[in-house]
């Protein structure tokens, strides 16, 4: 799982899977960075747009000229590596799913399917 530890979505996420025993591990963007790898796999997956978070206050802070210079996957990313609230959350990867933001009822049907 890939997220920053003190994000509500991450920490409703981890508790869900600690309270139904699924083992996992957690990449803290904060202390450890963005994954390009996994970046690009959720980018491939959900689209840029999904995985690019323009609706929190780092977006709104950043100038215009950087906005507008996210034309493409590849540029997302590189933002995304620089500045890691700009990743929705949580990611989860390396299962048989994988998973972009949070959502109890969905994560819930995956871990009872022993899909997660």
């Amino acid at each position: 799982m890939y997220g920053i530890r003190n994000c509500d979505s991450v920490r409703k996420a981890r508790k869900l899977l600690d309270e139904s025993k699924v083992d996992y591990t957690f990449h803290d963007y904060k202390k450890d960075g963005a994954d390009e790898n996994a970046l690009n796999e959720a980018c491939e997956r959900f689209g840029r747009e999904s995985v690019l978070n323009k609706r929190g206050t780092t977006w709104r802070k950043l100038d215009d000229e950087t906005k507008v210079g996210v034309a493409d996957q590849a540029s997302a990313i590189a933002l995304m590596m620089q500045e890691t609230s700009l990743i929705k959350r949580p990611l989860i990867t390396g299962g048989k799913q994988l998973l972009l933001g949070f959502d109890a009822a969905l994560w819930g049907e995956i871990m009872e399917k022993g899909e997660l």
